[in-house]
């Protein structure tokens, strides 16, 4: 059995070609199904998120795993498979365990240090774990990438420097204006980083906040937590003239603000100058309006620039981190080779137990009437002739237990051996 990681983040891909991956929460079961249902893959587990989509899987030896996986990325997509593949990442065997790591860490997020991949990753197990997508050899490494995570954030200060996508967000904003004291914002959308940017805001100094979300109970929760005000999803629009920042962290697939909406707003405002930030995926609003004058329009990309002035005084401590990834690998990979190693030498010793039995027994005809010595000496001989033959396979595979070709060199004796999937 081998693990294999395949996908994309915002390093490898546009923030265009991540909202085209993307999944919907909603499409994710049956997704995970027919993930799990492709021919050689055991186990699968989709993480769809803001800034990267992966899929992880288990397969058997003989399965061409990352050519089916990308088939079915784009298949389930509707894209090319020669469109897609530039943009991935391909991660087989301890690179995949340590890849797990890192992201579960957030050491591989576009903001070193912020918590949300964490909660998402569990949230894509918790769903994969219902669907019968995971089951053991990827339930034992995720559960390991969770106590990874842990350990990080309480030996090390990442957590306390950390900041999220919408922290930045609310960076970007200060560099927009002076001060946000007295700036009225409209916050679209009442998910965790909805959520997180009002209060990010709250505490940034601004006079009112509005909230807005399709669902109107998740948008009065959310304004009682910021001490907000709920503003009617259909009256919204007309809501955008009144305030200076807008961010946009909806889960409609389509633009919520046009250009053309846009301009009516402007004209309203006697050009007075507008933030929008577009921190979801897919964007909500139009690109095109940031050729408008007086609006300042950022995606989720053109946060990374906030990002690497926040991340520049975490290189000492993303350092720390990565040596405990390195121990936390090392160890999990010798934890699954012991776990393939141990089955595999006792369906060597049962395999070759049965050839011998077997040849006796055939050869029983032919040698007559035994005594009980001359019976006890063939048993003898032929046990002798088969642990001689077992020796060196099993003294390997002991030895190599600890090298990282540990877990290659048990798909080879199982494959010289027919002894199977074990």
């Amino acid at each position: 059995m081998r693990l294999f990681i395949t996908g994309m983040n915002h390093r490898t891909a546009p923030v265009e070609v991540r909202e085209r991956l993307a999944f919907e929460e909603h499409a994710l079961p049956a997704a995970l199904g027919i993930l799990k249902g492709r021919p050689g893959l055991l186990e699968g587990l989709i993480l769809s998120t803001c800034n990267r989509v992966e899929i992880m899987v288990t397969a058997d030896e003989q399965s061409d795993a990352e050519a089916v996986v990308e088939v079915f990325l784009a298949e389930s997509r509707a894209v090319e498979r020669d469109w897609v593949s530039p943009y991935l990442y391909r991660h087989d065997g301890p690179d995949a365990i340590r890849h797990l790591f890192r992201v579960a860490s957030s050491l591989d997020s576009m903001v070193v240090g912020e918590p949300q991949i964490l909660g998402q990753l569990k949230d894509a197990y918790a769903l994969a774990k219902e669907c019968g997508a995971v089951s053991g050899f990827l339930d034992l490494v995720l559960t390991r990438a969770f106590n990874v995570a842990k350990r990080v954030r309480s030996e090390t200060d990442i957590g306390q420097s950390a900041v999220s996508v919408s922290y930045a967000a609310v960076e970007l904003a200060k560099e927009i204006f002076d001060s946000l004291g007295g700036k009225r914002v409209l916050v679209v959308g009442a998910g965790k980083m909805a959520e997180s940017a009002a209060r990010h805001l709250r505490r940034a100094g601004v006079s009112e906040i509005l909230v807005t979300n399709r669902t109107r109970a998740r948008a009065e929760a959310m304004a009682e937590e910021v001490q907000g005000r709920v503003v009617d999803y259909e009256k919204f629009a007309t809501a955008v003239a009144d305030v200076d920042i807008v961010i946009a962290s909806s889960g409609a697939p389509h633009f919520i603000i046009t250009k053309e909406q846009m301009k009516g707003v402007i004209g309203r405002r006697r050009n007075r100058p507008m933030f929008l930030i577009d921190i979801a995926v897919p964007r909500n609003i139009e690109p095109q309006v940031n050729e408008l004058d007086s609006v300042f329009l950022y995606d989720i990309d053109d946060l990374q620039r906030v990002v690497d002035t926040n991340l520049k005084g975490r290189i000492e401590v993303a350092g720390e981190a990565e040596e405990i990834i390195r121990e936390e690998v090392e160890r999990m990979v010798l934890r699954l080779k012991t776990r393939e190693v141990t089955p595999t030498i006792v369906s060597l010793q049962e395999q070759l137990e049965v050839v011998r039995s077997a040849e006796i027994d055939r050869m029983r005809g032919k040698l007559g009437m035994l005594t009980p010595q001359q019976e006890e000496a063939i048993q003898a001989i032929t046990r002798g002739i088969v642990n001689k033959i077992a020796h060196g396979p099993i003294t390997e595979l002991r030895k190599q237990a600890a090298e990282p070709s540990g877990i290659h060199l048990v798909s080879t004796i199982r494959k010289l051996f027919r002894l199977g999937e074990g």
